[in-house]
């Protein structure tokens, strides 16, 4: 297939019209469905259907679809990386919000002792997005999560790399009832109020699990936020390991069967910063200490 042809035909299936490809691709819209026609010529399948209501895909368009966009991506991840070799060469890192609080910065002081000259961005934002900056070559790699209880997640396009799986802690006001308690069974905590960062994440499920529906109070995701809500005792809460040393004023208790996720690095497929190497063995190296 002539890749050209592919890209042309993803335009026109996004847009769900040639004449508006043909204006997005700077072409003639007999152009556009002369590439198109080409390339359904070349698979051996129609991949359009032009119907009264306007255009939809096949089931070999669909298929195709899925590749082109995988296609453009890499040519858009090829383009950005080029541009570096000449331009900003700054490492730039995305990373959630409790790994920029308890791993990374311990791994950028430490790349940074070993090359006092590097420069290194690093930004905050959700797993997912940050795979698919990851992905668009706006980060060089970034740190994300998931539960340790669902399926693995893998990241079309790109590499994971597991750093470690982190046990959570049940967070609690020294006040509270089960203060001082070294290990508590989640159940004990139904009738509390609790703080989470959704309403359908680990924590809903760690309590769907144990039995019962947490009332929540509180839906943050800021660290501090989190420690004020459970030190003054309007709510309780899971805290991940490697968070907990940082909240003065919590009380932490294990649970007899911890929820846990799993930590890990997304990375580009080829073409990388030279610092993405020693910056994930950077990583590698707090998160086993720390583990």
């Amino acid at each position: 297939m002539d890749p050209r042809r592919v890209l042309t035909f993803r335009a026109v299936a996004h847009k769900r019209s040639f004449s508006a490809a043909a204006r997005a691709l700077s072409l003639t819209q007999p152009a556009v469905s002369q590439q198109v026609a080409a390339l359904e010529t070349e698979v051996g399948a129609r991949l359009i259907d032009r119907r009264p209501g306007g255009l939809e895909l096949t089931p070999a368009g669909r298929t195709l679809l899925v590749h082109a966009d995988a296609l453009a991506d890499l040519l858009q991840l090829a383009e950005t990386q080029l541009a570096e070799l000449s331009g900003d060469e700054r490492l730039r890192i995305g990373a959630f919000q409790s790994a920029l609080a308890a791993l990374v910065p311990e791994a950028v002081r430490r790349l940074r002792r070993d090359m006092p000259e590097v420069e290194v961005q690093v930004q905050e934002g959700d797993s997912q997005a940050l795979a698919a900056r990851v992905r668009a070559g706006e980060l060089h790699l970034s740190v994300a999560f998931q539960d340790a209880a669902l399926p693995r997640r893998e990241h079309d396009g790109l590499q994971r790399h597991d750093l470690l799986r982190e046990p959570f802690l049940v967070g609690l006001s020294p006040e509270h009832r089960l203060a001082g308690e070294e290990t508590i069974e989640l159940g004990q905590l139904a009738g509390d109020p609790w703080s989470a960062a959704s309403t359908d994440g680990l924590i809903a499920r760690a309590c769907h699990a144990a039995g019962f529906e947490p009332r929540i109070v509180a839906l943050t995701r800021d660290p501090i936020a989190i420690r004020e809500f459970v030190a003054r005792g309007t709510a309780v809460t899971l805290i991940p390991r490697l968070l907990a040393p940082g909240l003065d004023g919590v009380a932490f208790a294990r649970l007899a069967d911890a929820p846990q996720r799993d930590v890990y690095v997304v990375l580009p497929p080829g073409g990388r910063h030279p610092l993405v190497e020693p910056t994930l063995n950077a990583l590698a190296e707090v998160a086993s200490e720390l583990a």
